[in-house]
């Protein structure tokens, strides 16, 4: 149902505005000024597209491109080499998984899986995925430009799109200049895009390294993990319960400095029988308040099921091995060394028991540690614990320190990663309309020129490739949509 609303508030958006625009351009009182608007502002609207283009930055790009040349010269050569190695890698991969489909072997992973908002993308992280986007759109035409005007290729301008739910970026670039340039100069300037987005991927992996220590002086890590959301209305939330910004340190003497021990206690904790708590037995007669045993589904239960303070213990001594019941204080109880076996609690001169909690195989007693306050006892799945909280590895040293900064940090650093690598796969395709297209038209130029002299023949090579790409990249999108949509 969210999806629908998303598709139809989306194409009623479109529909709005395309049909605005074509008012205001056929009715006359307006249509000249609105036609000059879109001229000075280089604003223009089209079917389901938005476009903005403008030569502003054309000084810009043209001081960056005379920078360093020599080192310009270098970086995009490498560039180049980049580009080269990567249209084998794409091809070779996207071809093997065409092969392993046709033959029915499993896949593990698709290499090109649709971004469909709503459907694989929670909504919650919609402007990670537009900004990514964005960003790396920008950046990838950037070094388009910046290669051009190292090459002496004349930017006439640079503009912004955004097609339905998707930003882009584009430069426009003197085809004249373009064609006259040698095949390796073209390679420079045509594989600068996906070389900066390759650039972009190991940026975003270096400040993932980094993050721990770039936010030291403001978070501590390794010590705890810090809560950062509570669902509502879970057990463990309410004034009593978990709140965001409280530390955890600790689930049943399991200790957690950080996610993966999180996630692991609590696995653990599924695993394991639930632990006992070593008591005296003259305690437990103390405090046991058993009015009288009740059995119900197979379940012995000594606190009548109603109590919230209390719950029922099980033990044995030594003159009585038939198990014993107890309904005891559970925080008191709780607050006694933990126990897995019977020999894991001894005195020297009085009898300790290992009382253990009456619970079904699949509820568990677990003894949370977490900030100032007295430790929580949550009584039930511990999955129901993963769901209802998150946690991350960066504690605040403050309150003024934002809890959620090392989470959206980390967010669009993943989002970079997977998008920026995604746009080197996609893009150095042969394929028409793609850089690949121009990527290989200039490499067999650079290449075959002087083994091949026949331009004809040359340009069947070209087509014969570049046919072969688009198939491949077509294969693939129909195969990752048939898998996000039908399996």
């Amino acid at each position: 149902m969210l999806t629908t609303t998303w598709i139809a508030l989306v194409l009623g958006f479109w529909s709005t505005l395309y049909l605005l625009d074509a008012f205001l351009k056929t009715k006359k009182p307006w249509s000249r000024n609105y036609l000059s608007f879109l001229e000075n502002t280089g604003l223009s609207v089209s079917i389901c597209q938005f476009r903005w283009y403008t030569s502003v930055f054309n000084r810009t790009f043209l001081r960056l491109g005379q920078w360093r040349p020599q080192f310009l010269r270098l970086w995009f050569t490498v560039g180049v080499l980049f580009g080269l190695v990567a249209m084998l890698i794409s091809v070779c991969m996207l071809t093997l998984l065409i092969v392993n489909t046709f033959r029915q072997q499993p896949v593990e992973q698709q290499v090109l899986t649709p971004v469909m908002p709503g459907i694989n993308l929670p909504t919650s992280q919609l402007w990670y995925y537009l900004l990514t986007l964005l960003i790396c759109g920008i950046l990838h035409e950037v070094g388009h430009a910046i290669a051009a005007v190292r090459e002496q290729v004349r930017v006439n301008g640079f503009g912004l799109f955004m097609f339905v739910l998707y930003p882009g970026a584009y430069v426009d670039l003197s085809s004249e200049h373009l064609n006259v340039v040698s095949p390796l100069r073209q390679l420079r300037i045509y594989c600068a895009g996906v070389w900066h987005n390759f650039i972009i991927v190991l940026a975003a992996i270096l400040v993932l390294f980094l993050l721990p220590y770039l936010l030291m002086p403001f978070y501590t890590t390794g010590q705890s993990v810090v809560i950062t959301s509570v669902v509502e209305g879970s057990s463990v939330s309410g004034p009593r319960g978990l709140a965001a910004g409280e530390p955890l340190t600790s689930i049943s003497g399991c200790q957690v400095t950080n996610q993966e021990e999180w996630y692991s206690c609590i696995s653990q904790s599924i695993r394991e029988q639930s632990l006992g708590h070593c008591m005296p037995t003259a305690l437990i007669q103390e405090l046991d308040s058993s009015p009288k045993l009740i059995y119900s589904k197979n379940i012995i239960d000594c606190c009548n099921f109603t109590s919230d303070t209390h719950l029922c213990f099980l033990y044995h001594t030594r003159a009585s091995p038939n198990q014993k019941y107890a309904c005891l204080p559970a925080r008191t109880t709780t607050d006694r060394p933990v126990c897995k076996l019977q020999t894991d609690c001894h005195a020297p001169k009085i009898e300790i028991v290992c009382a253990y909690p009456m619970v079904d195989n699949s509820t568990k007693l677990l003894r949370i540690n977490h900030g100032r306050k007295p430790p929580l006892l949550f009584l039930g799945h511990p999955l129901d614990l993963h769901l209802s909280v998150s946690v991350s590895n960066y504690v605040p040293n403050n309150s003024y320190v934002p809890l959620h900064l090392p989470y959206m940090v980390e967010t669009f650093c993943k989002y970079l990663i997977s998008l920026s690598g995604a746009l080197v796969i996609l893009n150095v395709v042969p394929c028409y309309a793609l850089d690949g297209q121009f990527i290989c038209h200039a490499f067999l130029e650079l290449t075959l020129r002087s083994t091949i002299p026949d331009r004809e023949t040359r340009g069947l090579i070209y087509t014969l490739i570049i046919l072969y790409g688009t198939i491949l990249l077509g294969l693939n999108v129909i195969m990752a949509m048939w898998t996000l949509f039908f399996v």
